[in-house]
């Protein structure tokens, strides 16, 4: 077979016959190298951090996002509580926490009013959604150029969502957030409702929320009744309202003002004419509200009052109270007075007073000299050792186990125990009727009436007097040696003026809140009967001999023509004096110490605390003619001849017990070892 001839061999890199197959390198040929496969790994890593910060960023936009409250709740969300004080006349007295007025409703408002703030915060109000993406566009073009935020685009709409239900951060997602619920807030309300809602709830600067609260503190008027110009400055305020506060930079409110007007008539809704005329008005901005800072011991017991009754308060609410306004100044200022006059010398530092008319309303509560120095309220938080003026419940104790106020009682030393009770200057002056004792204020006396009664006994008639701090039974009861507060023993001493009937004393009158619905009305009650008329009046007859008796201790409580009853209170070492005591009109009580509990000069309670008690009274019953006290006859029907026998038997009772102390060493009486 003939072989074939073997072609010569071509130029390098050519070939002959069959064209060449050009291999091409494959483009994914770097990935199967070790750089590639870790730039995929980098991309991949990427690429799902990616996803999954969009991820989170979508879940804390709509995931996140706090929900839409019902519309109701958007009047009171995030709004703290405010409390109005007012007399029974509807004056303000004093505002506990921000103002925000009464509710308003736009459509009630003259036309000018609303347009002033579209004005100034939001052209296209009427326009938009709840978002303006126009001026979103605008805004950030603007911030572009300048390198900085100098315009914002937040709508009237947006501006409630982030007041009312997000929080303050300036971030994108809490942006995204506004928006959509701002959208949302409009598909439920209509514009005007939810200009009404921006109206009742923006802030003002000084702790104002709201146009009527900002209205009638800078002009003492409510906002239908504000003028072009007046509107236009307050409309001002919301852009800066720390800053434009109308009082401390009204000049600064003015530019501002100027800005609102001129964008008022670009909207075509005031005209040239009524621009010119709003620049040259001047504005008048009222004094600021003079509230006495002295009604602070009443607002302050009022206020614990209203939380008590109402733990979660519904807003804000408007609060009338029972005081006189100014019956509670004559007697702060004759406090005070006495005070300077003769605190000193009596080396007592402080006063309280409380004084209740005879249907439970409190019409004075004086809890301290100076509010401003000193908050603690002496009426309502100190607890004291009344002293003497505890006596009348162990009396009355004494009168329910059948005692009578002529019932003849020895004063004379006594043991109790390891207990023996000395009467005010010492001495001892024998046999005396109860009633004679009570005026005395003689201790032994009082202290074997309570062994007689029993000291559970005269716990429990305190008890349903009123006094509610815990008392124990031990024999220095008697003399007041357990602490009690001034308001306690008060209207405690209210049960023997209406003759045996539990006073309960109120400072509410009414509780509404802003859009003036009726939260509490005081109900009229039927007072409990805790003691026995009859009794009462017997009672009654006793402390009336306390301050008309020529041996009474309270004698300097007297005045004018008026009937008066009750009883003096001095402590151990003269840390209290005290004079608790009642007219048909009223009930009162005075106090006189330290707050540190230290000695005062030997003042007793029918010193300065009965001079006082007067004083108070006699203001509290200007004008008024002088009214009988129920029982008081009675304290004046002994006779001078049974008088005149009592001291017969006090003499033969006293050289009877000389003569047997000197034969047995020994004239005590031992009631209980």
């Amino acid at each position: 077979m003939a072989k074939t001839p073997r072609k010569p061999p071509t130029k390098a890199g050519k070939t002959t016959g069959a064209r060449a197959i050009k291999v091409r390198r494959s483009r994914f040929g770097f990935l199967k190298t070790r750089a590639g496969r870790y730039l995929m790994l980098v991309l991949l890593i990427a690429l799902l951090a990616g996803a999954g910060w969009a991820f989170w960023k979508w879940r804390s936009l709509y995931f996140g996002m706090p929900s839409l409250p019902p519309v109701a709740e958007l009047w009171d969300a995030k709004r703290e509580p405010a409390i109005e004080f007012v007399d029974r006349n509807g004056n303000t007295l004093d505002v506990r926490g921000p103002r925000y007025g009464r509710a308003t409703d736009v459509s009630r408002l003259p036309d000018h009013v609303p347009q002033a703030f579209i004005a100034a915060e939001d052209k296209r109000f009427y326009e938009h959604d709840g978002a303006d993406d126009a001026a979103i566009a605008r805004a950030a073009w603007s911030n572009m150029r300048a390198g900085e935020t100098v315009s914002g685009a937040s709508t009237i709409t947006q501006q409630l969502i982030k007041n009312l239900v997000l929080d303050s951060r300036q971030t994108i997602s809490r942006k995204a957030q506004e928006m959509k619920l701002a959208r949302e807030l409009e598909k439920k309300l209509t514009k005007d409702e939810i200009l009404s809602l921006y109206l009742n709830r923006v802030y003002f600067g000084a702790g104002l929320y709201g146009i009527d609260a900002a209205s009638r503190y800078y002009f003492g008027k409510p906002p239908e009744e504000l003028s072009v110009p007046e509107a236009a400055i307050l409309a001002a305020l919301p852009k800066a309202p720390s800053k434009l506060n109308l009082r401390d930079n009204l000049e600064g409110a003015k530019s501002r003002q100027l800005y609102v007007l001129q964008q008022m008539q670009d909207l075509g809704f005031i005209t040239q004419d009524e621009v010119t005329e709003a620049i040259e008005t001047d504005i008048t901005i009222i004094d600021a509200p003079d509230y006495d800072p002295q009604l602070g011991y009443v607002m302050d017991t009022v206020a614990d009052r209203v939380k008590l009754m109402l733990p979660r308060p519904p807003g804000d609410m408007v609060v009338t109270l029972s005081i006189d306004v100014e019956l509670q100044q004559k007697i702060h200022a004759k406090l005070n007075e006495r005070m300077e006059k003769d605190g000193e010398a009596a080396k007592a530092s402080q006063a309280a007073a409380l004084v209740i008319d005879r249907e439970g309303r409190v019409v004075a509560l004086v809890g301290g000299r100076d509010f401003t120095e000193s908050e603690f309220n002496r009426v309502t938080q100190a607890k004291r050792q009344p002293g003497s003026s505890f006596k009348p419940f162990v009396y009355a104790a004494a009168l329910e186990s059948g005692f009578s106020a002529y019932d003849v009682f020895e004063d004379a030393p006594l043991s109790i125990g390891k207990w023996k009770p000395e009467n005010y200057g010492g001495g001892f002056l024998g046999p005396m009727t109860l009633s004679e004792a009570m005026a005395r204020s003689t201790n032994t006396v009082a202290a074997e009436l309570t062994q007689e009664a029993s000291e559970e006994s005269v716990i429990g008639v305190a008890r349903r007097f009123g006094i509610t701090t815990p008392l124990k039974p031990f024999p220095s009861i008697a003399l007041g040696s357990q602490e009690v507060s001034l308001w306690e023993i008060t209207r405690a001493f209210g049960t023997f003026q209406s003759g045996g009937l539990r006073m309960d004393p109120w400072l509410i009158e009414k509780i509404e809140n802003s859009r003036g619905d009726v939260l509490y009305t005081r109900p009229d009650y039927n007072r409990d009967r805790v003691f026995d008329h009859e009794l009462a009046k017997e009672m009654n007859g006793m402390l009336s001999r306390v301050t008309n008796a020529s041996f009474g201790t309270g004698q300097r409580a007297k005045f004018g023509n008026w009937t008066v009853a009750g009883k003096t209170g001095t402590s151990q070492d003269w840390r209290d004096a005290w004079f608790i005591g009642f007219s048909n009109a009223y009930v009162g009580g005075v106090w006189i110490g330290n707050d540190d509990d230290s000695p005062m000069a030997k003042v007793s309670g029918g010193g300065l605390p009965a001079d006082l008690w007067s004083d108070i009274m006699e203001i509290a019953h200007a004008g008024m003619p002088p009214e009988p006290l129920l029982g008081a006859e009675v304290g004046m029907e002994m006779s001078e001849a049974a008088e005149e026998r009592i001291t017969f038997y006090r003499g033969m009772a006293q050289a009877f017990a000389t003569a047997s102390s000197s034969r047995t060493g020994s004239g005590v009486r031992v009631i209980r070892q």
